[in-house]
């Protein structure tokens, strides 16, 4: 069973979590251009200012607090897409090299798909066509020794929203309801923003049936 609903950005709204980079910039571009409403998150007003003269809604907000999300999701009521933008590389040096402090600082890309998930999940398993969307790497399926803290963050956060995944699943199966929402994972070996906005703004061009669980190559 899949979502019947009309396909495309136009008019609904998307959480950009953590938006403040040339990421979140083109992608906030591409979906206000196709008539989405773009609410922005980073942690500072200043770093927010090209967002917001892109047509984003900005707000200060820790993409990697639950608290926080959760806020924000009273705030906004009714949001049809959630993209957790944290990222950040450290690497290098071989095993020997992977620092438990490069660790610690990219954790907070996992704590934002977390805290991201966890806050919306009822916000989009009730939109009409839900979606929730995170940036991975092909490092996950061939990791190096050099990368392996990154690796390692981002094969986490490939698990965790395989499970968004399931949970969404789950609670359409339960509910004897059609699958509406669906969770994705972009993976890019170098990110490339125009690439990662033309993506983002087609998440509604396939039912959530065929999207759910997927793992889609930017390339």
């Amino acid at each position: 069973m899949t979502d019947t609903t009309p396909h495309g950005p136009r008019g609904r709204t998307v959480l950009l979590a953590g938006a403040a980079s040339a990421a979140g910039l083109a992608v906030t571009r591409a979906l206000h251009d196709a008539g989405a409403r773009v609410v922005a998150t980073g942690r500072s007003a200043e770093r927010l200012t090209p967002l917001a003269d892109a047509g984003a809604e900005t707000r200060v907000a820790d993409a990697t607090s639950l608290a926080e999300m959760t806020a924000l999701a009273e705030q906004l009521g009714p949001v049809d897409a959630v993209v957790p933008l944290v990222g950040g590389w450290r690497g290098g040096g071989g095993l020997a090299g992977q620092s438990d402090e490069d660790f610690d600082a990219l954790l907070p890309a996992l704590g934002a798909v977390r805290a991201t998930s966890r806050a919306f999940d009822a916000a989009l398993r009730a939109s009409t066509a839900g979606r929730f969307a995170v940036v991975s790497s092909t490092a996950v399926a061939r990791p190096l020794a050099g990368g392996a803290n990154y690796a390692a963050v981002k094969a986490a956060s490939e698990a965790w929203t395989r499970a968004v995944a399931h949970g969404y699943a789950k609670a359409a199966r339960d509910a004897g309801e059609p699958l509406r929402a669906a969770a994705v994972v972009f993976r890019a070996k170098a990110l490339d923003p125009a690439a990662l906005a033309a993506r983002v703004a087609a998440l509604w061009e396939d039912d959530a049936a065929e999207l759910n669980d997927r793992i889609i190559d930017l390339g």
